[in-house]
């Protein structure tokens, strides 16, 4: 059984959902989502609250009652308050700067990268060293991150590069003579 599956997802005030389906949409105030649910559940909308229930009793049912009932929290979470992770550079030189929807990364390269920002998410830069990335929808947040992260993933032995903010970098011992 889904420990997940069997709690409801309240709709905060400002929320829209509408069930056409398997098809569900949120709307709020960081914009509208929408995601098409397995066929194995069923989504009901009820006393300001979304239900979401196994078809049958089958281990694929199961599976997808908890997988669903997470992707609907996370839209309704996303649209209402948004997501965001939080990256930090540590390296001589090592800077990025937003100038419009370009991000523009120094990374010890001979080239500055330069990546363009998609228009659902939010990239800011609080410190020359420090990255913000902001959405509605948790899946892209998370893929923009690691794309990010991805230009310079972090070394072991210095510990330079970009990481999450929450990330610990296990740090090894250099050759000894």
């Amino acid at each position: 059984m889904s420990r997940i599956g069997k709690h409801p997802v309240p709709v905060p005030a400002g929320v829209e959902v509408a069930l056409e389906g398997r098809q569900v949409r949120v709307k709020g105030k960081l914009g509208e989502l929408s995601q098409i649910l397995p066929p194995e559940v069923e989504v009901v909308l009820e006393e300001g609250r979304i239900l979401v229930r196994p078809r049958d009793d089958s281990r694929r049912a199961r599976a997808m009652w908890g997988l669903s009932r997470s992707l609907v929290a996370n839209m309704v979470n996303g649209v209402a308050s948004g997501f965001e992770k939080r990256l930090e550079m540590s390296g001589v030189g090592y800077r990025a700067i937003v100038e419009g929807k370009i991000l523009t990364l120094q990374l010890g390269y001979s080239h500055d990268i330069k990546f363009a920002v998609p228009e659902d998410i939010t990239v800011e830069t609080p410190t020359a060293t420090s990255i913000v990335v902001r959405g509605a929808d948790k899946q892209r947040v998370g893929q923009i991150a690691a794309e990010i992260r991805s230009f310079r993933k972090p070394e072991p032995y210095k510990g330079k590069g970009i990481r999450y903010a929450e990330e610990v970098i296990l740090r090894k011992e250099g050759k000894k003579k």
